[in-house]
């Protein structure tokens, strides 16, 4: 399939995504951008997300943490991102290398003791691993499919921020 004469592949509107890699290409400074989500308590462990203009995102812990399951937790959310930055990155890489995809899934799960979360011990309050499992349906060849697997992995915004130590700054205002 020729890219030259399709304008979408995977749903993916190729000449934007060409369009952004050329503009940063000629200004690499527009390659630095800095993102924003804003949180606010509703009451008890509920909290909403607004992130641009988008109606807030409810966050909430399950009855069996004390929360009214309102909607996923903040950790839940967390192997969501993941999970949608890989498939954005299976999106993105398969149109420019011209493969189809049939059909993605992206399963995320990680172990999370929660005595250091509930003050019970000392130690990590974050996951102690995180295993993805992509589901990937295309007619490409398997060599095809292992290049776009390593291109993915290699470059996923959200899985460089969760392999690495990354500085964060909490201020109380």
């Amino acid at each position: 399939m020729s890219t030259t004469q399709t304008t979408h592949l995977n749903d993916v509107n190729i000449a934007a995504v060409a369009g952004l890699a050329g503009k940063i290409s000629e200004s690499p400074e527009v390659g630095a951008t800095t993102w924003h989500a804003s949180v606010d308590w509703k009451g008890a462990f509920r909290s909403e997300a607004t992130i641009r203009d988008f109606a807030p995102a409810v966050s909430d812990e399950p009855e069996s943490l004390g929360g009214g399951d309102a909607g996923p937790n903040p950790v839940e959310q967390l192997l969501g991102a993941l999970g949608n930055c890989l498939a954005v990155g299976y999106a993105a890489n398969a149109t420019i290398a011209g493969i189809d995809i049939h059909d993605l899934k992206v399963e995320v799960a990680g172990d999370l003791d929660l005595h250091t979360f509930l003050g019970l011990r000392d130690g990590n309050a974050g996951f102690e691993d995180i295993r993805v499992h992509v589901h990937l349906d295309s007619d490409a060849t398997a060599e095809q499919l292992e290049e776009l697997h390593t291109k993915v992995t290699s470059t996923s915004p959200v899985g460089h921020t969760l392999s690495r130590q990354v500085p964060v700054q909490i201020d109380l205002k």
